[in-house]
């Protein structure tokens, strides 16, 4: 009976443990969104990535513009030791316009006061055009001063699908790219099958997280070679 008892309550710690969900709390970098509410877990944050653009092409055939639409917060000074700036990319075919309004934002949270750390580029980049993203990341890095660091997001299927002499083109074009275990609001079911590949792309990388989404992480995580921490997206409750 009590042999029973044992691997009843066993089996119950494993399934608690296998669907925990997120708790923002235990973390210490988060990417805020604009028109997320505030939350206590932001005072005690180390690290921000802070939403401040959408660059995005116009659906009009004939005139194909590329615009760049402000979001997020406005400028101010942030108690966070670290500020990302990041910007959500529809499109890789920037002109002239929207680098310079780009780099225009990273100065004025700089001068507020902030240690704006660099920025971070949100494409969804699937991996038979990981090649022109290679690209565009190049020529964006030899565009920033070199006091700013260039940071990206990354699908979880690089780790598997993606050739791995493109990924090899990131090192030393990009400083991090941060892996989402989550597509849209809701983690991605199967995410454990890619953890163990992470280490394969060579690159300094964290993991994304979803606030209330299903996390249990692996012994091994944070002994694999380029891993350097977690960021959790916030959301408001649902």
């Amino acid at each position: 009976m009590r042999a029973l008892l044992w691997l009843t309550l066993v089996s119950l710690l494993h399934v608690a443990t296998a669907s925990a969900a997120v708790k923002a709390d235990g973390y210490d970098a988060f990417w805020l969104w604009g028109g997320v509410s505030s939350q206590d877990v932001l005072a005690k944050a180390k690290t921000l990535y802070v939403l401040q653009g959408q660059i995005s092409s116009s659906r009009n055939e004939r005139y194909r513009r590329v615009n760049f639409f402000a979001q997020g917060m406005p400028v101010s000074r942030l108690p966070q030791e670290e500020l990302w700036i990041v910007y959500r990319a529809h499109t890789l075919r920037w002109p002239e316009s929207v680098y310079t309004q780009l780099l225009g934002q990273l100065n004025r949270w700089q001068q507020a006061g902030n240690n704006v750390v660099g920025i971070q580029i949100d494409f969804d980049a699937r991996t038979r055009y990981l090649n022109e993203y290679v690209d565009f990341l190049r020529d964006l890095r030899q565009r920033l001063p070199d006091n700013y660091q260039l940071s990206i997001t990354g699908l979880m299927d690089w780790s598997s699908n993606a050739d791995a002499s493109v990924i090899g083109e990131l090192k030393g074009v990009i400083d991090e790219v941060v892996v989402q275990t989550y597509q849209g609001r809701h983690s991605i079911p199967d995410y454990k099958a890619y953890l163990p590949r992470l280490s394969r792309l060579g690159l300094p990388f964290k993991v994304g997280l979803i606030q209330g989404g299903e996390w249990n992480a692996p012994a091994y995580l944070e002994r694999s070679e380029g891993f350097s921490g977690y960021v959790v997206f916030l959301q408001n409750p649902q």
